[in-house]
């Protein structure tokens, strides 16, 4: 069996999941076969595997880092918020249904033997089990049925890494309080304290990291620096969002809508230094923009009123109508259709009919069963600014409830108004380029303005660049102290 290594965070977004991927990174250039694990995951951001099943994000990410492919074993229960109460929940890489908090907290310790189940079987086939926690193991009013941090670790008896955020400060409070609310025998599961996303002189930081390990009796596993690597994350918290808002050569508005989902489709466009990829909640905020994109959605019928009521429908039908391209994905794409039906309230967002945008003629219907699978094809009968699409190869994933026409094509246009159903579209080689291509073309500005680069090439350079940072920051010959001595 694997040996492992589980990273616990003091808070949400402290930083977990990179250092996870930095360690499947690490392990893998070290020779070992690793593989990452996370046994409930909440996230809004998914991903279709080869074998049809859905899983989180980032341990697609830390699997790609890892150098293996993504497989539902690594994230057996995935939580997608649908309300402000309640979750889809995904078992093993299907849908189990719909659950408000109190039923599913009621149920998830019946879930145990299907997240044992997938976890013993990833550790007879790999080397080490890169195990990451959720939120904080800490919350005392949820550790009694806990199964993704204390608990897990006791259940695959796995040593801890705790990781806190200095960025946001009090990173001292963050692991001691955390510490100090555990029980013993989960407070010896830690081997190691871990300062994330330090900016600054270290020698400034030591007195304090010396009376931290006095106060724990736990070691300072490392300080990790606040890293600027460029790695797909899923979280909602993603800085994506709050990234300076400057209009480049080729200026793109994705309308940032409350359950956005997937929005690592428009990540191939970050790669070039000359356009900005901007994300948009006001009608203010959307000027004039080289395209407008519709993002994925896990409530299509609530969002597409968010929109109204937000203005910002009145001002993309404006741009439309202007000539401005817009694309939309998955339920970004069901919106710009003539009408959403949810006859049965699959979205519970308690509204069976709503009118789309109008911009495309199709009409969606939601059924119960979630239509999820890998998809590939070759772009054709493209115009405008995607007619440089035709000929190129696609691939990605499908994952919507909503059904529209039978043998659509894998991207609908009616004029400058496009949609797809399909995860990914942009990750192909050449589609986004071809893309910005029509761009600069439609605004008489050359491409070559935009400063690509090899987008694969790029990716594995920031795996490394991550691996680097992680082996300067951690104290890993106490890491593999843990993996050895558990």
């Amino acid at each position: 069996m694997a040996k492992n290594i589980m990273v616990q965070g003091t808070m949400s977004n402290a930083g977990k999941s990179l250092l996870c991927a930095g360690l499947c990174r690490v392990f893998r250039q070290e020779g070992l076969r690793a593989a990452p694990f996370k046994s409930q995951n909440m996230a809004l951001n998914s991903f279709i595997t080869a074998s049809g099943g859905e899983m989180g994000r980032a341990q697609v990410v830390q699997a790609e880092a890892a150098g293996v492919a993504p497989d539902v074993r690594m994230n057996p229960v995935l939580l997608k918020p649908t309300t402000d109460v309640g979750s889809q929940v995904i078992v093993n890489g299907r849908v189990r249904g719909n659950m408000d908090a109190k039923a599913y907290f009621r149920h998830k310790r019946e879930l145990i033997p299907e997240i044992m189940e997938a976890y013993r079987s990833l550790a007879a086939e790999y080397d080490v089990i890169v195990i990451e926690g959720a939120g904080s193991p800490a919350e005392i009013n949820l550790k009694a049925d806990d199964i993704v941090n204390m608990g897990l670790a006791a259940l695959v008896d796995a040593p801890v890494l705790l990781v806190g955020d200095i960025d946001r400060g009090g990173v001292f409070a963050q692991l001691y309080g955390t510490v100090a609310l555990l029980e013993a025998a989960e407070r010896a599961r830690i081997r190691g304290l871990v300062v994330n996303k330090f900016r600054g002189d270290r020698a400034i930081l030591e007195p304090g990291l010396k009376m931290l390990e006095d106060l724990c009796k736990i070691p300072v596993a490392g300080v990790l620096p606040y890293l600027h690597v460029d790695i797909d994350d899923e979280d909602s918290l993603s800085e994506r969002f709050h990234r300076g808002t400057s209009r480049k050569d080729i200026d793109l508005a994705v309308l940032r809508l409350p359950r956005i989902s997937n929005f690592t489709d428009f990540s191939p466009f970050e790669r070039y230094k000359n356009v900005s990829l901007r994300y948009v909640a006001r009608p203010e905020e959307l000027h004039t923009p080289d395209m407008i994109f519709l993002p994925g959605t896990k409530s299509t019928v609530a969002d597409l009123l968010w929109l109204r009521q937000s203005g910002l429908e009145a001002v993309v039908l404006h741009a439309a109508s202007n000539g401005t391209p817009v694309f939309g994905i998955c339920g970004g794409y069901q919106m710009l259709g003539r009408r959403i039906s949810d006859p049965d309230g699959v979205e519970a967002a308690g509204i069976r009919e709503l009118d789309g945008l109008g911009l495309l003629d199709h009409e969606t219907v939601f059924e119960g069963e979630k239509l999820q699978a890998q998809t590939a094809g070759r772009f054709s009968g493209l115009s405008g600014p995607l007619a440089g699409l035709n000929g190129l190869d696609y691939a990605g994933y499908e994952i919507h409830m909503g059904r529209g026409s039978a043998g659509a094509p894998a991207v609908a246009q009616k004029g400058n108004v496009c949609g797809s159903y399909i995860h990914g579209l942009f990750d192909a080689p050449g589609v986004a380029a071809a893309l910005l291509r029509g761009l600069c073309e439609a605004k008489g500005l050359p491409f070559a303005a935009l400063e690509s680069f090899d987008t694969a090439a790029y990716r594995e350079r920031q795996y490394d660049l991550l691996a680097q940072a992680v082996r300067e920051g951690l104290d890993m010959e106490l890491v593999h102290r843990m993996l050895e001595t558990k």
